[in-house]
């Protein structure tokens, strides 16, 4: 068991369709807020994002959100959390939510939410980081994924078992087995 101090929490710009994804965007929002852990997180006010943010910040928590300037006006800032950093682009967004959290949770989303998951994952992978990778698998969302990366390694295409390197959580709750 780690002590986290700050989590990066990556997840949709939009809510999808399925009503349990905000659910349980909201759910982690709180339960983090409660533990005392910092949500990092993408700086947007639409979607889960927004729902993450509020939730937190509705329990005293503190939330960081770092929005490159070109999504400032397309993601509706949020500058009613804790910090708002702007940054220059989204490769800086990536590197200082990663240099700002000791863990990171991926929620539903979209191509943005794969692209930073695959980042952290690829740092993983050549130990420029340990940091442990949570999926959020809200109704079996990322069941083709955690398949496909398990094809990957079966394929011999990674260095570790993906097991090794991602923890899978069935609902937000499942996190404090590792808190």
């Amino acid at each position: 068991m780690k002590e986290w101090k700050s989590i990066a929490v990556f997840c949709g710009s939009k809510p999808g369709l399925n009503p349990r994804f905000m659910e349980h965007t909201k759910i982690m929002g709180a339960l983090l807020a409660n533990k005392g852990i910092t949500v990092v997180y993408g700086g947007g006010r639409n979607g889960m994002m927004g729902v993450l943010a509020d939730a937190a910040m509705a329990q005293g928590g503190k939330v960081i959100g770092i929005l490159p300037e070109s999504l400032a006006a397309t993601e509706h800032r949020n500058d009613d959390i804790t910090e708002l950093l702007i940054v220059d682009s989204m490769h800086s967004r990536k590197k200082l939510m990663f240099e700002k959290s000791d863990a990171a949770i991926v929620l539903p989303g979209g191509f943005g939410t794969m692209d930073e998951l695959f980042e952290m994952l690829t740092w993983n992978q050549l130990n420029i980081h340990d940091k442990e990778i949570f999926f959020l698998n809200t109704d079996g969302f990322y069941h083709h994924l955690i398949g496909h990366i398990r094809q990957m390694h079966s394929e011999g295409m990674l260095y570790h078992h993906p097991d090794n390197k991602i923890r899978i959580l069935e609902k937000p709750e499942d996190l404090l087995l590792h808190l």
